[in-house]
């Protein structure tokens, strides 16, 4: 027959005391007399006894757990993001529940709820592309209001005041472009998958302020956005019958690998014909052939500073206004753009 797990109370009962005296005890508190202190511990090792995380988060007020919800984790980004997470909380001696929302507004919505309503002391997230693009925030609101702290990383709304860790975009984008344009490009198609995002939106802005930088004007018939339900295989050729385009802006790494496919299918020179930059740094982009150059965002980093303002938040070591914390990124250079002279 199994035994039965003891716990607090039950030594609480065998001594007649208070379960808080009990918790204290053990803790070896100065507040407990030596005498009590040692019929207590010694009958807690004599019975095997172990802590129940959960009662004593109950007493504390603390959980030590993080609620974590990512939009996809197929994604490179968030993988790193999430690994940065993890780091960074296990050093704190925190644990995590993780959920994915699979770009989903109502599952981000179901999620919050369940996890909100368990045993956690706050959130990370990433908004579901669903929830940017119908603008529905209320979940979100009504969490911040019950005084859940919470930090937003990557994809953000205004409409949330919380702390929040997002990447340069926008100069990423100017910064890629300008790249482009410096190895001779002269017609950049920009190529997206994530208008609905605010990333997206973001990038694209970034893109045309290089253009305008260069003297070159903007061609909406270049601004190339594909959605879900699109054939991006046909949009793309589509596109590409417009031989003077000479360089490809995706804004996010699986539309660039596709169109290195297409590209090459076409009997396309790469580089020389046509050059490729793409956001996000993950593992495709480096072992297809010709390795495409990237904009990385540093995940990772962005995790970890992620989990540090929540932690210092709900330590009470932060700064009673919110910060948002912009991470810059970094271009990579691999064999799908030219050398600059």
């Amino acid at each position: 027959m199994m035994k039965k797990r003891i716990t607090l109370k039950h030594i609480a009962n065998q001594f007649d005391v208070s379960i808080a005296t009990v918790s204290k005890a053990l803790s070896d508190s100065y507040e407990i007399s030596t005498k009590t202190k040692d019929k207590i511990q010694q009958y807690a090792k004599e019975h095997h006894y172990q802590p129940n995380s959960v009662a004593l988060s109950l007493l504390n007020k603390k959980t030590k757990t993080i609620g974590v919800i990512i939009p996809n984790i197929m994604n490179n980004f968030f993988a790193k993001v999430f690994v940065g997470i993890e780091e960074k909380a296990t050093e704190n001696g925190y644990s995590l529940i993780s959920c994915i929302s699979n770009e989903s507004h109502e599952k981000e919505l179901k999620t919050m709820e369940l996890l909100k309503n368990g045993t956690l002391d706050g959130f990370i997230l990433s908004l579901a592309e669903e929830t940017q693009a119908k603008g529905q925030y209320l979940h979100l609101k009504n969490a911040i209001n019950e005084g859940v702290p919470m930090v937003m990383f990557d994809r953000v709304t205004d409409e949330i005041k919380c702390d929040k860790v997002i990447v340069d975009d926008f100069e990423g984008a100017r910064h890629a472009t300008n790249h482009l344009i410096k190895t001779g490009c002269k017609r950049i198609a920009l190529i997206s998958v994530i208008d609905n995002l605010s990333v997206g939106k973001l990038r694209a802005k970034g893109y045309e302020e290089a253009l305008a930088e260069n003297d070159i004007e903007v061609d909406q018939k270049l601004i190339v956005k594909i959605g879900k339900r699109e054939d991006f295989e046909t949009a793309m050729k589509i596109v590409l019958a417009d031989k003077s385009i000479d360089g490809l802006l995706c804004l996010e790494e699986s539309s660039a690998v596709q169109s290195l496919e297409i590209v090459k299918h076409l009997n396309y020179n790469i580089p020389d014909d046509i050059s490729i930059i793409c956001f996000t740094n993950g593992k495709l982009p480096q072992y297809v052939s010709p390795k495409i150059t990237t904009i990385s965002q540093h995940g990772k980093y962005i995790g970890e500073v992620a989990a540090k303002m929540l932690i210092d938040r709900l330590e009470g070591n932060s700064e009673t206004s919110f910060q948002t914390k912009v991470i810059k990124t970094s271009l990579i250079e691999r064999e799908s753009t030219k050398k600059i002279n």
